[in-house]
């Protein structure tokens, strides 16, 4: 077996809200939109993250997090912040070699994108 993607999955207590917020704050693209099924795919890059509401995933909105690989974050950072991202925590080097920072989504979900340290 291959593997070939992934895709996290985020509970949300409104789609519409958190489909905005991915799209317009974070700069994620829209790759499908299942209104009826309160189900919709982001994406940035090769990241898919979806996004699911709906009274069967209460329980487990704002639980969710992922961290994700990419090749700079303090430019995406300041971009985030100024479009007014929840940050959590600002872009530090880390212990395990990494500059990362994170960002909540408007349920608390963590998203979490860093690179490493030497990557230059």
């Amino acid at each position: 077996m291959k593997t070939e993607s992934q895709a996290s999955i985020f509970s949300v207590s409104d789609l519409a809200v958190a489909k905005s917020y991915y799209l317009d704050v974070l700069g994620f693209e829209l790759d499908f939109d299942f209104e009826i099924g309160q189900y919709v795919g982001v994406k940035h890059g090769d990241v898919q993250i979806h996004l699911t509401a709906g009274d069967a995933v209460a329980e487990r909105v704002g639980k969710g997090s992922v961290y994700i690989f990419c090749d700079e974050v303090d430019g995406y950072f300041h971009d985030v912040k100024a479009k007014g991202g929840d940050i959590f925590r600002k872009p530090a080097d880390e212990p395990y070699m990494m500059r990362d920072f994170t960002v909540l989504d408007p349920d608390g979900n963590l998203i979490t994108f860093g690179r490493p340290v030497n990557s230059d």
